[in-house]
């Protein structure tokens, strides 16, 4: 039996076996008219008739039989299928890992190792372009505070287009971020879609790196200007200095930050800043709030912490998120809400 044979069995093919069923199952090979003789085949091959080269004449065969001999082979082929499908990825576990490890290449013209864009509209039209033609991985750090809240719907539909297509997106934000709720949504939306994102508490440039072949970066202070760079030896810099920044990133719950407050965001993420070692001036400079701000979040901690000075406050909240001695669990309801996931 093959796919050609089933598909034939077309009407043709059903009226000629009602046919032979009414010559009384039986016919003989010479009476079988030439425009017939690929009907037959098919039939044969299905084995809905059998030959008899004795007397050379073709017998009708019960479908009863044939169907459950059909059905037995297609549930034997695809049980092979399936186990087949389970052992894919380990047969193509090593070379998957060349692959990530490997710089990429394209057919792009390599003599034109960078160009200069300018302006924020054709910047946004030429990475557009490379995202659709290089869809394999993306590295982000995307500084600069919340993301545009009336971009997110565009946002996300990029994003799952390309998470769709089987890309790997993988993107670092600012501290900052943490304290703004619609760019925490939009983080949270991001996540579910299966794209990776990170914060970093020390600054960093803006940079993305698609498919390991072309890096973008300011080619301005201000921004208004970028660079497009396709020279491997800067891209390689540059992709390693993402993967630094990508694990000294803290992973993030945004799923869980969407149901918290943006205040008690805030306070975490100073918590955590704090617990660093960070004065309350870097703090604030660092988050883009007020020192006035920032002291208030701290008289809440100390609170949390019991504690007298902000010596004791870091010493008790790095105690109490390594489990070292003299770490103590903040006193009511305060809860960290940042909890780290497997991003």
């Amino acid at each position: 039996m093959t796919d050609r044979s089933l598909a034939l069995l077309d009407e043709a093919a059903r009226e000629l076996y009602r046919a032979i069923l009414r010559e009384g199952g039986r016919i003989r090979i010479a009476d079988i008219p030439q425009q017939d003789a690929e009907t037959v085949q098919a039939l044969l091959e299905l084995g809905l008739l059998k030959p008899y080269l004795s007397d050379g004449s073709l017998s009708a065969i019960n479908p009863r039989s044939v169907s459950a001999r059909i059905a037995a082979d297609l549930r034997t082929a695809g049980t092979r299928l399936l186990v087949q499908a389970e052992e894919v990825p380990d047969l193509l576990g090593g070379l998957t890992n060349a692959y990530d490890a490997a710089p990429r290449c394209h057919d792009r013209d390599r003599t034109r190792t960078s160009r200069v864009v300018v302006g924020a509209k054709d910047i946004r039209h030429q990475i557009a372009r490379l995202t659709e033609e290089l869809r394999s991985e993306a590295l982000c750090l995307h500084p600069g505070g919340a993301r545009p809240a009336e971009a997110a719907d565009d946002i996300v539909d990029h994003a799952r287009r390309y998470v769709a297509s089987g890309g790997v997106l993988r993107t670092v934000y600012e501290a900052s971020v943490l304290s703004d709720g619609p760019s925490v949504r939009l983080a949270a939306r991001l996540t579910e879609l299966g794209c990776h994102l990170r914060v970093l508490a020390v600054p960093f440039t803006k940079m993305m790196v698609l498919d390991r072949t072309v890096a973008v970066i300011p080619a301005a202070p201000d921004a208004s200007s970028a660079a497009f760079v396709e020279d491997p030896i800067v891209v390689d810099f540059l992709v390693r200095s993402f993967e630094t920044h990508w694990q000294q990133a803290e992973r993030v719950n945004w799923a869980a930050l969407t149901d918290g407050s943006n205040e008690s965001v805030t306070r975490e993420q100073v918590g955590r800043l704090l617990a660093r070692g960070l004065t309350q001036r870097a703090i604030a400079s660092r988050m883009g709030l007020s020192e006035r701000t920032v002291a208030g979040h701290i008289a809440r901690l100390r609170e949390s912490y019991d504690a007298q000075t902000l010596f004791q406050l870091g010493w008790r909240m790095r105690g109490a998120r390594t489990g070292e001695s003299g770490g103590r669990a903040p006193v009511g309801p305060a809860q960290p809400v940042a909890a780290p996931v497997g991003q």
